[in-house]
């Protein structure tokens, strides 16, 4: 879900409109807020929100349904930085007999929707803003040895070419494209947005790992293992101080990370830092902490590069707080 919530610019949250099983999904412990929430800090620009099962007998098209798991999803949204207005669109469906997923849905059968049915929805989404002239990187989401060794991921900036010099970061080790796919045909050049394969030369499949960037050699990948950012604790049943460790999931790195130390809490409502250095952060707080982690890896500060500065921190397989790269220290 992570990796692959790494390689989309939009994402699809199905829900079920059948009673008990929007509640299921929805309350605390269950995957929907899960999904959406890895979905925004995998850098997921939008979301489409797809109200399933509105055939079910116990909903049968009901207008108040659909409004009633709708208001209970969205201050949830807003919550994790989804712009209502924006970033968000609803739609009724039925997986079942498709109605509203490819031809629009009928008056007799929904009359209180009129909006495009899904498919046409996608299709008439504007393209997005890519980094076309920016240099080119690259973070690996998977790797393995088909004759050489192969490494798959999505473009984040820039263009590649057939033979073009790269260098792999952060062990700095140079390596030649030798041969490029996108959507498993084979092409000579590639640009922003695209998920590819490449086979390189110079570098033995073993010595590379998911979370590796593959760049410009004149405009190398940030490293570090040290780093300041501001993390929201989303759910966490007991307090966080100096010392606790989790896992980060940053584009595609998972990687044991330990909290060095509490710098201050910021306010949700004003923006305000706090003066004095808090001894713990709970659930529903707001931080800037320094964060050290087991290695060195590649990020960058959210204001450069988002897709190379948001992070997840998880914790026993839960997803307990979301956050951003402010500064590298070292």
């Amino acid at each position: 879900m992570i990796g692959g919530a790494a390689q989309a610019d939009l994402a699809v949250l199905v829900i079920s409109a059948r009673k008990g099983e929007f509640e299921t999904g929805f309350d605390r412990g269950g995957q929907t807020r899960e999904h959406a929430m890895l979905a925004k800090t995998a850098g997921v620009k939008h979301l489409m929100v797809l109200i399933n099962k509105m055939d079910d007998p116990t909903v049968e098209w009901s207008e108040e349904r659909y409004n009633e798991c709708k208001e209970k999803i969205l201050p949830y949204l807003r919550k994790l930085g989804f712009n209502p207005a924006k970033d968000l669109t609803f739609m009724p469906v039925s997986g079942q007999t498709g109605q509203g997923l490819k031809d629009q849905l009928e008056e007799s059968v929904c009359p209180w929707y009129r909006g495009d049915p899904f498919i046409t929805f996608i299709d008439n989404l504007p393209s997005l803003n890519r980094k076309m002239d920016g240099p080119f990187l690259m973070p690996v989401l998977e790797k393995y040895k088909d004759m050489g060794t192969v490494v798959m991921g999505k473009v984040e900036s820039g263009e590649m070419k057939k033979g073009q010099s790269l260098i792999l970061m952060p062990n700095r080790t140079p390596v030649v494209v030798d041969q490029l796919w996108s959507d498993d045909e084979e092409v000579t050049s590639v640009g922003p947005g695209e998920n590819i394969k490449v086979k390189l030369k110079g570098i033995e499949e073993e010595d590379v790992s998911p979370g590796f960037v593959l760049c410009d050699p004149n405009a190398p990948a940030r490293t570090g293992r040290i780093f300041d950012a501001q993390v929201v604790i989303l759910e966490h049943k007991s307090i966080i101080c100096a010392g606790y460790s989790a896992v980060m999931h940053i584009h595609c790195v998972a990687e044991e990370v330990t909290v060095k130390a509490l710098i201050c809490l910021i306010d949700k409502k004003t923006g305000e830092k706090s003066k004095t250095r808090p001894r713990f952060v709970k659930q529903d707080q707001v931080a800037i902490m320094r964060i050290e982690c087991a290695g060195v890896i590649c990020l960058e500060q959210f204001k450069l590069f988002p897709q190379m500065g948001r992070f997840t921190l998880r914790d026993e397989g839960k997803t307990i707080a979301i956050g951003k790269v402010l500064k590298v220290v070292e």
